[in-house]
Formats: C-alpha cells, structure tokens, sequence
C-alpha cells in the first residue's frame, strides 16, 4: 500500500530561502537513484509528518500536479535537535526492475510474560536490513514476544522473509532480549 504526497520541484536556493521555504509548511527534499540525477524537490511538512507518525515505512508515492508520480522510499531525513522540526528529508527513486536495500521496520507484538517477574525488555534494533525487487518487500515485520522468558532473545536469524529477500544484516545480530534487572 503506498502512500501519496505532493512534491514540487525546485531550484537550487540560499539558506534564507530554505529558512522561508521551511517556515512556510514545505520541507526541502532530494530524490536521488542509480543512473538518474538528483532532483530537488519539497514537500508538505505536516503530511510528511503524519506519514511518519501513522506508518514510517513503506513505498511513497510522489505525486508532482497531474503530470508526473515517482515510487520512491524513505532514504534518511534530518530534524533540528532542539525544535524537532524536520529540515531535510532524502529518497530513493525505486525502479521496478531494479535490486534495493532497504532497512524493514520491525514491530513488537505482544508483552514478554516474564516481565511480570522482574524481567526487562531491551530492544537492541527497530530494523533488518535486506536487499530485494521492490515488488517483494514488505512494509514491516510483525514480531511476536509474549512468549520470551528472562534470558531469551530474538535475533535477525530468527526472522522467517520470503525466498526472495536477502537479508543484509547479520544473522545474530539481536533485535530484542528480556534480561534481569
């Protein structure tokens, strides 16, 4: 499910037109892929916002008036330290035909029982990352970890993905533990 934002292109502009361009509700952009140019570009503050609080993760779909859209995903972005603003957001241009790597969001489901006996959950990573077709990856990974006992964690390996994805990250690199306290 990809979800739709509206982008305008832009120029190249002075730190004080970034400044008012930011002030204005837009965040300032770059598209960037394999054999295509960087184009810069802004978007929606608020919408953008609101893509990373509802889901965070997934395909975005660019939308530029009625004469263009571009499938793109979530490169990185910069916020302000003090403000929490965002003031730069990158993309990747996703081409169909193309390999990607990408970081896959993982989401804890569930509460492990042995917290109710003095356990603690220590979530060592929010992410796998995996290189696929864009057609093959999925926008998270749902983890359940009501059943870890005190001493047990759940590692990358653990992860079950389609034949094909290949995941990048290390096989026993771990992604949540309950230990003592």
């Amino acid at each position: 499910m990809k979800t739709c934002l509206q982008a305008e292109s832009r120029t190249k502009i002075n730190r004080s037109g970034l400044r008012k361009l930011r002030q204005s509700g837009q965040v300032p952009a770059i598209v960037f892929g394999k054999n295509t140019e960087a184009e810069m570009i802004h978007i929606s503050s608020i919408a953008f916002k609101k893509w990373m609080r509802d889901k965070g993760s997934g395909f975005i779909q660019l939308q530029f008036g009625e004469e263009r859209s571009l499938p793109v995903l979530l490169e990185d972005y910069q916020h302000d330290p003090v403000t929490n603003d965002i003031i730069h957001v990158d993309f990747q241009r996703v081409q169909d035909k193309e390999i990607i790597r990408t970081k896959i969001p993982v989401k804890y489901m569930g509460t492990p029982a042995a917290t109710k006996n003095g356990g603690v959950v220590q979530v060592q990573s929010t992410f796998i990352e995996v290189e696929s077709l864009p057609k093959f990856l999925p926008d998270m990974v749902e983890l359940e970890i009501s059943n870890l006992g005190i001493g047990e964690t759940l590692s990358v390996k653990d992860v079950a993905f389609a034949l094909e994805i290949t995941v990048v990250s290390l096989p026993d690199e771990a992604l949540i533990s309950v230990v003592k306290p």
